[in-house]
């Protein structure tokens, strides 16, 4: 945990709801709303890290993930896959 950050909700368990299509069809294009300008890689693991790093995360859910959009070879669920291993506390940098 990150003692520097502060303690949201005065320490109550924070639900974090990802929706994959916020990012860029580049990095999840197997979602039913892929829109140009979304999340880089990058900054999709950093909100996911930033959530860990609170200490506080009790819940996480991970949506709009439908391989049956796109033909990308499961790269959309191992998108999905590290946001969750981000959220739980790995880092990618």
């Amino acid at each position: 945990r990150d003692r520097g950050a502060p303690a949201p909700n005065g320490g109550a368990p924070l639900h974090c709801s990802f929706d994959v299509d916020a990012c860029d069809p580049v990095v999840a294009p197997a979602t039913g709303t892929a829109v140009r300008g979304g999340l880089t890689f990058r900054e999709a693991h950093y909100l996911c890290e930033a959530a860990a790093a609170t200490g506080h995360l009790g819940s996480l859910d991970v949506v709009e993930v439908n391989e049956g959009l796109a033909n990308d070879d499961g790269a959309t669920v191992d998108v999905a896959l590290g946001l969750v291993a981000s959220a739980l506390g790995a880092v990618i940098l």
